[in-house]
């Protein structure tokens, strides 16, 4: 068992309308993340994770995310499954839980575009 305190996460500002919270499970593979988006995330352009699939549960509010040119409209209970080397962009405002596997680190999430 591996557990993880509000007390030990990490806040990580991605940027004024993307702000994530690192649960560091310390396991090599998965891990366990909350993000706030506000408005678009990443301001322009699209992000795209080159190695871990990211499975997102949106936990409140609503609006859409576009992979690869799909626009998905989203809201409060919906689950989402990003592929490795998608490209895609959030657009609204959302409370999610995302776990990624393998774990996801800064380097293999890149702006594109």
């Amino acid at each position: 068992m591996k557990f993880v305190s509000k007390q030990q996460t990490i806040t990580h500002d991605n940027s004024d309308h993307c702000i994530a919270t690192e649960y560091p499970v310390g396991d090599k593979d998965i891990d366990f993340a909350t993000v706030e988006i506000s408005g678009r995330y990443p301001d322009e352009g699209r992000v795209t994770n080159r190695t871990s699939k990211e499975i997102c549960l949106i936990l409140k509010g609503h609006g859409r995310i576009v992979i690869e040119g799909k626009e998905i409209r989203l809201n409060g209970g919906d689950v989402i499954l990003i592929e490795p080397g998608e490209k895609y962009y959030w657009d609204g405002t959302m409370s999610i839980a995302v776990s990624c596997t393998p774990p996801w680190n800064k380097e293999q999430h890149k702006s594109v575009e």
